[in-house]
C-alpha cells in the first residue's frame, strides 16, 4: 500500500514546500486525533522522516510511526485531487497554510486554483466535564468553499485503513457498517481480541468508528481494497454502498473504509462536512488496589450503555464540544502570552493535546481514577516520576484531575500490595496493566517518588481545599516523609527520574527534593493538625537545606552555580527541583539560590538551550527547561523560553514533541538503560510545558 508511493513524495515535497506558512511554528510533528494512548495519531512534519508538514503527501501515523492509513480526496469539476494521505496516482493539492491551538491542529488546501478546502481535526479538551472527557474520540472538520468567484461541481471523499486496529499487519481485521439514527457508522476491529494486550503499543482490544452524518448531500459509502474504493470515487465521485466482507489481514489488499459526500455546486460560502473517529473498549484497565485484582472499566460506561450510544452523543455534540475547546484555546494562548509572550504559547499550545493523550480516564462516576501511560520510554502504568513533570497541565485545568491520578497509587500501596516503606515507582511495568509489584520489583526511585508524592500531594490540597485528602492520607505520607529524614541529606547511590542518566551518589538535585518534601510534610502536618509533626518536620528540612548550601554550591566559580553531586566541583545541572518551592510557597530555599542559578544558566547556554548536567553535555530535556525557567528571572525565562520554542520550529526531528533533545543540533536523542531503549517521544510530561502559569 505504502512503500511503493514514496518514490512520488520527494516532488510532492518539493512542489509545495514554498507554499504553506505555519503559525504559531511548524512543530516536528502535528497532532490529528490525538486523545489517548491508543487513539494517537500524529502528522510527522520534521525533515527527518516528514515531509515538512503538508497533509497532501504523506500518511499519518501512529506516535511509534507506524502507518496509520487516513486519506482526503477532492473531485472538482470532474477532477479528483489528494487533500491528506499519499493514495497512489491521484495529484496533490496545494497546502497554503496550517495552524495549531491548543486542541486543534488546521490546514488550508488549495485545489487547481478553483476550491479551498480547510481541514480542522479537533481532539476535544474538556477537563472539567469528566463525561465528555472520557470518550476517545477526535473530530474532523472539512469545510469547501470557492475560491475564483464561480461555482464548482464538488464531492468530498475520506477513508480509513484497517491499520487502525493493530500494531500486527499480519491481523485479521473485521468490520461492519451501520446506521444510528441519522449518524452512518464503519466498524472495524481486530478478530482476535486480547484483552489488556499490545502489540508496537497499539491496543490489541476494542472497536474503532469513522462516522458521519447520514443525510449528508446524498452521502455514500464502501468498503474494500483502497486501490478498488479510491478508483471508484475518482472515477464516479460517489461510492457503491457495498460490503467488502472478505475479513482478512490487513496488509492483504490493504482495506479501507470510505466515505463519499456529494457537495453539489460549491460558492464563496463553505459547505461544512464533519467526521468522527474514535475507539470504545469496554474494559480499559486492570488494577490491583484494595479490592484485590479487578478489571476496571473505561470512564464512558458510566455515561452510556454502549459504543454506538457514545458515538452517537459524540458526533451530535460537536457544536459544544467545539464551542468549549475554543474556549480553552483562547485561555491557554491568552495566559501564556500575559505570562511570557508568543514564544511561550507556542509551547503550551503544543503540549496540551500530548499531555491529556497520555491519559485515560477509567473506572465510575463515583470513583474516577484518570490512569497515565509512560509513553515510549518504557510503557510503565502510572509512574510518578511521570506525572510529576505532566502535573503542571493538570493543576492549570483541573487539580481534581491529579487526584485522580494518585489516588490508585494510594489504593495499592495503603492496601499493602507494597513492600517498602518508600514510594512505589508505578503500578505496573507496561500498561494497561496496573497489577503493581507485590515482590518490590519495581524501579527504585527512594527518594525521587517519596519527594515527588508529598510535593503532589500538598500541591493539589493548597488548589483544592480537599484538606480531608490529607487526613485520609497521614499515616503513609508520614512513612514517606520518615524516610526522607534518613535519606535526604546524602542521598544514597539510586536512581533519580533522569535515570537514562545512570545511579548517583549524593545528587545536588536530589536531594534538593527531599528537603523540599520534608518540609512540604510540615504543612501536610499542620493541615491535619498534628503540630509536633509539623515542627519536626521544618526543624530537619531547615538543618538540611543549610547545609545543602555548603555541599552543593561551587561558590569559588564565577559565578557561583550548584554542581551535579557533591564535592564534583567541575560539574552542573539544571536544578528544577526548585520549582517545588515556589509551586507550594514553601520559602525553604533562599531567593539568593533563585538569583545564582539565573545568572550562571545564560553561561552555559547553547543554541537550542542549556544542558541537562556535564554527563552529557550536549543534551536536555525541555520539560525540566521550563520547571528552571518559571523559576528564573524574567530574561533568564525568556531565554530558556525562545530558545525551546525556536527547537521546536527548526528542529529535523519528526517525532511528536519529544523531551530530549540534542542542545547543539536539535536533533532528537535516544537512551539506553538497561535493555530498554527509551526513544522520550510523544510524553504526558510535555504538561510541564504549564509550569509558569502554576506559580
Amino acid at each position: 500500500m505504502h512503500l511503493s508511493y514514496l518514490s512520488v513524495l520527494g516532488s510532492l515535497i518539493s512542489s509545495t514546500a514554498a507554499q504553506s506558512t505555519f503559525t504559531p511554528a511548524r512543530p516536528p510533528s502535528i497532532p490529528l486525533a490525538v486523545k489517548s494512548p491508543y487513539l494517537n495519531t500524529w502528522f510527522p512534519a520534521g525533515s527527518e522522516g516528514g515531509n515538512g508538514g503538508y497533509l497532501p503527501g504523506q500518511w499519518p501515523t501512529f506516535y511509534t510511526g507506524q502507518i496509520t492509513g487516513w486519506t482526503g480526496l477532492v473531485r472538482v469539476d470532474g477532477k479528483t485531487f489528494t487533500w491528506m494521505g499519499l493514495p497512489k496516482d491521484i495529484e496533490a493539492a496545494y497546502q497554503v497554510a496550517f495552524e495549531y491551538t491548543s486542541t486543534k491542529s488546521i490546514f488550508t488546501i488549495e485545489v487547481d486554483h478553483k476550491v479551498q478546502l480547510k481541514a480542522t481535526f479537533l481532539s476535544p479538551l474538556t477537563p472539567n466535564d469528566l463525561k465528555r472527557q472520557s470518550l476517545i474520540f477526535s473530530y474532523l472538520q472539512v469545510e469547501v468553499s470557492s475560491l475564483d468567484g464561480a461555482n464548482h461541481d464538488v464531492q468530498l471523499y475520506t477513508d480509513i485503513s484497517a491499520e487502525w486496529v493493530s500494531g500486527d499487519l499480519n491481523a485479521v481485521a473485521q468490520w461492519d457498517f451501520g446506521t444510528a439514527g441519522d449518524i452512518s457508522y464503519h466498524k472495524i476491529w481486530k478478530q482476535n481480541q486480547q484483552l489488556f494486550n499490545e502489540v508496537g503499543d497499539r491496543a490489541e482490544w476494542g472497536n474503532f468508528y469513522y462516522a458521519t452524518d447520514s443525510q449528508l448531500y446524498h452521502l455514500s459509502h464502501q468498503s474494500g481494497s483502497d486501490l478498488d474504493v479510491r478508483r471508484q470515487f475518482t472515477r464516479e465521485g460517489k461510492l457503491t454502498n457495498s460490503a467488502d466482507t472478505n475479513y482478512r489481514a490487513i496488509r492483504s489488499d490493504w482495506p479501507v473504509f470510505g466515505y463519499a459526500v456529494e457537495l453539489g455546486s460549491v460558492g464563496a460560502s463553505p459547505t461544512s462536512t464533519v467526521f468522527s473517529m474514535g475507539l470504545c473498549q469496554d474494559e480499559a484497565m486492570q488494577f490491583l488496589g484494595k479490592d484485590g485484582l479487578t478489571n476496571l472499566h473505561s470512564l464512558w460506561k458510566s455515561y452510556f450503555p454502549d459504543d454506538v450510544a457514545a458515538l452517537s452523543f459524540f458526533h451530535k455534540d460537536f457544536p459544544e464540544s467545539n464551542k468549549l475547546s475554543s474556549d480553552l484555546d483562547a485561555k491557554i494562548f491568552g495566559d501564556s502570552t500575559n505570562k511570557a509572550g508568543d514564544d511561550y504559547a507556542i509551547l503550551t499550545s503544543l503540549a496540551a493535546r500530548q499531555a491529556f493523550a497520555g491519559t485515560q480516564l477509567v473506572g465510575t462516576e463515583q470513583k474516577p481514577f484518570l490512569f497515565l501511560k509512560e509513553i515510549s520510554s518504557n510503557g510503565n502504568t502510572q509512574t510518578i516520576d511521570v506525572i510529576f513533570p505532566a502535573s503542571p497541565i493538570f493543576y492549570y485545568t483541573n487539580p481534581e484531575l491529579v487526584r485522580m491520578m494518585l489516588d490508585p497509587h494510594f489504593d495499592n500501596q495503603e492496601s499493602g500490595h507494597y513492600p517498602h516503606k518508600w514510594a512505589i515507582h508505578d503500578l505496573g511495568a507496561h500498561y494497561p496493566n496496573a497489577t503493581g509489584h507485590e515482590d518490590g520489583g519495581d524501579e527504585h526511585m527512594p527518594i525521587e517518588e517519596c519527594g515527588n508524592l508529598l510535593i503532589m500531594v500538598l500541591a493539589y490540597v493548597q488548589r483544592s481545599g480537599n484538606n480531608d485528602y490529607i487526613k485520609q492520607h497521614y499515616a503513609i505520607l508520614k512513612q514517606w516523609a520518615d524516610f526522607l529524614v534518613t535519606d535526604s541529606l546524602y542521598p544514597a547511590y539510586q536512581l533519580s527520574t533522569d535515570d537514562f542518566a545512570g545511579h548517583m551518589v549524593n545528587q545536588t538535585n536530589l536531594a534538593l527534593k527531599g528537603m523540599i518534601g520534608l518540609e512540604a510534610m510540615s504543612k501536610i502536618s499542620t493541615i491535619a493538625g498534628q503540630d509536633a509533626d509539623a515542627k519536626y518536620f521544618t526543624d530537619k528540612a531547615h538543618d538540611y537545606i543549610t547545609q545543602w548550601q555548603d555541599l552543593a554550591i561551587n561558590k569559588g566559580d564565577n559565578p557561583p552555580h550548584t554542581i551535579l553531586n557533591y564535592g564534583n566541583w567541575s560539574s552542573h545541572g539544571l536544578l528544577y527541583n526548585l520549582y517545588s518551592d515556589k509551586l507550594l510557597n514553601t520559602n525553604l530555599v533562599p531567593q539568593s539560590v533563585y538569583d545564582m542559578q539565573s545568572a550562571f544558566y545564560p553561561t552555559v547556554n547553547q543554541k537550542y538551550g542549556v544542558p541537562l548536567d556535564t554527563r552529557h553535555p550536549y543534551q536536555t530535556k525541555g520539560d525540566w527547561e521550563i520547571f528552571c525557567a518559571a523559576v528564573a528571572s524574567e530574561q533568564t525565562r525568556d531565554m530558556f523560553i525562545a530558545d525551546l520554542a525556536k527547537w521546536v520550529n527548526e528542529t529535523p526531528t519528526s517525532r511528536p514533541f519529544i523531551d530530549l533533545y540534542d542542545t547543539n543540533s536539535g536533533k532528537h536523542v535516544d537512551a539506553v538503560f538497561g535493555d530498554v531503549h527509551m526513544v522520550f517521544l510523544a510524553r504526558p510530561v510535555m504538561g510541564g510545558m504549564f509550569a509558569a502559569l502554576i506559580v
